[in-house]
């Protein structure tokens, strides 16, 4: 028999170092109770105080965002941003991390960002209509990345196409700063009446707290606090910390939510996300600037002897908290008992203040509220100017004398070759209001507005060897791209909301990848009158000490008012005569062709003249309202030569074109300067666009014809058959075991 003493009990303190709390912090919480706090309040303290929830590390310079603008009803603040899309109806709109659960159980952490978002959205009154995703995984050669890749995809899939809402638009990229910290990003747009919009704030005292959704569990435990830390080696241990989801049980949930605030019972309403019970009481009450009290032996639970401390920090999925009207609680269990959802009154709205927790006949729980919300910490972190990439002159840029070579390789390399692997297992048309998505030849997907003409376009995007190589030009690169690719399809491009995935924001380096990313995308969102309504910042994404790559993920949302009036690149007809909108002036830094060709990652990334852009874009949407237009595509990644082939592919038309430059053809081909459109036209409108490009100040140029079977560009030729295998072949066999 042992005759080891027992190990001392841990002291509150030292349970605050384990829960994530600085020394300092849980100091400012004995100063604010002027006591010590039990283990039941140490708990909500952590998860509330936590980067995750409490954005201590970024408030201050999110406030630079601006969040404002004609078509703005709701921006951050709220569970999603909400946007006026004409004729009394709202779009809501969200995106999310779920990156540290996706990491550790690839399925599940998947799955549960897209249920998360998607009641984000729902629980402001919105039925989603959409849903996307960016993902970003490591080395394909890395030993877990295809595990990860099948994990999460199925996961996205799995959840999505349950719940009967189409993923319609994205992007997957691997490189190896992902290696040990994959991000999955998940966004929701959701359709709503302007005037019945729904919100979490309490009204007032005296009114009855409703639980409802699935049952309460002891998954998902300090998720929270697990996304607000770096991971190390021991990092699949924490599974327990990630949620099981349920997607048929969302479903329920969304309708039960939709049915309930159409019967005028609901005064707040917020789902249980991050933090689970703890957020959405705290939020709610905090808010309304009220107090709330919770007894918790009426909370629905799946599992026996739950505790206090695990009903509050639960992250149990597929849970609400409602605040009903005065007599409409017999209202809400008519309806649940419908929708055969556990409910329970399981508190009161009252006017102290503070949270209050009962379990088994004691109070565990009582905090002031406002430390836990508006008073909860607030750093000015100490930050560097980020080390930048040289520009690249000409003479800089490795030649190659194979084009052919050189645009096969970079077509074929796992951030540019299809992804028809990953949409063939998102339903894309569930709904039947999908218009385009990510495989039909369209710079963002679009979805009608049912029994309307309107439609909502959307994207998401960021390119994070732009933001390595210099986070403020790279941040602007983000919401330039996105307003780009709205602009594309013909939409008028109205807010974003963001997902800044960055590593430990004590590092002043990183901290200033942070600051001087948020400067860029600020300045472009004022400059092209883009604002930002709803977001998420996703920090501690390191294994080790090692960070990720700078990723500010863009995810935006705008208008087509008639839907007959999109356009693609998937429809261009031989004969049409093939337009370069905007100037070629040879940025080669950054670019795939380095990386993908030579194996060269530096090089400043291109510049983006934000007023070039705004004027650029204004012609092309223009264009394409008159009918000008009968192709376009926006050129990014790879050039002009990547952009020429994904036309090509979606049109199953050649394309014959030319450099009218003097720089040299490698460059004309694979620079990826910004502001740039690929616009296929009729014949006969040619010398019209050129004029009306030449009257705008926009620079406008032919560059091609459309006609036969090849790709042909100076010293380059390439059939579709061939240019096809090499762009859709490395995924499956990649995913096959073949690559």
């Amino acid at each position: 028999m042992s005759t080891a003493a027992p190990a001392p009990a841990k002291s509150m303190a030292e349970n605050a170092l384990e829960y994530g709390l600085k020394a300092d912090e849980y100091q400012v919480i004995l100063d604010r109770l002027g006591r010590e706090p039990n283990d039941v309040e140490l708990g909500v303290y952590s998860v509330m105080w936590s980067e995750h929830c409490s954005y201590k590390s970024s408030r201050l310079h999110l406030r630079k965002f601006p969040v404002t603008g004609p078509r703005v009803i709701c921006g951050p603040g709220e569970n999603a941003g909400v946007i006026d899309i004409d004729d009394g109806q709202a779009c809501i709109f969200k995106m999310e991390s779920h990156n540290h659960p996706s990491f550790i159980e690839p399925y599940q952490g998947a799955a549960t960002g897209v249920g998360g978002i998607m009641r984000d959205v729902f629980t402001m009154g919105a039925r989603p209509v959409a849903l996307l995703n960016a993902l970003r995984f490591g080395d394909p050669s890395h030993p877990k990345t295809r595990r990860l890749v099948e994990g999460v995809v199925s996961g996205i899939g799995g959840y999505g196409n349950c719940v009967g809402v189409p993923t319609v638009a994205g992007e997957t990229n691997f490189h190896a700063g992902y290696n040990g910290n994959i991000l999955v990003n998940a966004m929701c747009v959701g359709l709503a009446d302007a005037d019945k919009i729904f919100y979490s704030a309490a009204p007032e005292p005296g009114l009855p707290v409703v639980y409802f959704g699935s049952k309460t569990g002891r998954d998902g435990i300090h998720g929270a606090t697990m996304a607000s830390v770096e991971f190390s080696e021991d990092s699949e241990e924490k599974r327990p910390t990630v949620q099981v989801g349920d997607p048929f049980a969302e479903k329920l949930l969304i309708e039960a939510t939709l049915e309930l605030m159409a019967s005028g019972a609901v005064a707040a309403i917020q789902d249980m996300g991050a933090a689970g019970l703890t957020s959405s009481s705290v939020e709610m009450a905090g808010k309304g600037g009220l107090g709330i009290t919770l007894d918790l032996d009426k909370v629905p639970q799946r599992e026996t002897n739950m505790t206090a401390y695990e009903m509050m920090l639960s992250e149990s999925q597929e849970r609400m908290l409602a605040i009903l009207k005065p007599g409409r609680e017999e209202d809400g269990y008519r309806i649940f008992k419908k929708w055969g959802l556990d409910a329970a009154v399981i508190g009161e709205t009252n006017t102290s203040g503070h949270i209050v927790l009962k379990y088994k006949g004691e109070v565990v729980c009582d905090l002031p509220l406002a430390p836990l919300s508006d008073d909860a910490p607030l750093y000015d972190r100490p930050w560097v100017e980020p080390a930048q990439e040289p520009e690249l002159t000409e003479a800089d840029v490795p030649v190659t004398h194979d084009l052919n070579d050189a645009l096969l390789k970079i077509i074929s390399c796992p951030d540019e070759a299809s992804k028809r692997w990953l949409w063939e297992q998102y339903d894309r048309h569930v709904m039947a209001d999908t218009l385009a998505d990510s495989s039909t030849g369209h710079d963002a997907g679009m979805v009608r507005v049912h029994g309307t003409k309107k439609a909502l376009a959307v994207t998401s995007d960021c390119t994070p060897r732009y933001v390595q190589a210099n986070p403020y030009e790279g941040g602007k690169q983000a919401v330039a791209e996105a307003w780009r690719n709205l602009t594309a399809v013909g939409a008028e491009p109205i807010a974003i909301t963001d997902n800044l995935n960055f590593g430990s924001p004590e590092k002043p380096e990183t901290m200033g990848q942070i600051v001087r990313a948020i400067d860029g995308m600020a300045e472009a969102c004022r400059e092209l009158s883009f604002p930002v309504v709803s977001g998420n910042v996703s920090l501690y994404n390191e294994t080790n000490g090692v960070s990720i790559p700078p990723t500010p993920t863009v995810g935006a949302v705008g208008l087509i008012k008639d839907y007959d009036q999109r356009v693609g690149f998937n429809k261009v007809q031989p004969g049409q005569v093939i337009i370069l909108i905007g100037e070629t002036k040879g940025e080669m830094g950054s670019s795939l062709y380095l990386r993908e060709v030579f194996g060269i990652e530096a090089g400043a990334p291109p510049k983006v003249d934000l007023a070039c852009e705004k004027n650029n874009g204004t012609l092309v949407r223009r264009l394409i309202k008159s009918g000008v237009a009968k192709g376009v595509h926006d050129l990014s990644d790879g050039g002009l030569l990547s952009a020429a082939v994904d036309v090509v592919l979606a049109s199953k038309v050649g394309l014959q074109l030319k450099n009218p430059t003097e720089l040299a053809d490698h460059v004309f081909g694979f620079a990826e300067d910004q502001a740039r459109y690929l616009i296929a036209v009729d014949e006969a409108s040619a010398h019209l666009v050129i004029a009306q490009a030449a009257e705008a100040d926009v620079h406008a140029a032919v560059i091609g014809v459309a006609g036969g079977t090849d790709l042909s560009y100076t010293g380059l030729s390439l059939g579709i058959e061939a240019l096809r295998k090499a762009h859709e072949d490395w995924l499956p066999n990649y995913m096959a075991g073949k690559a």
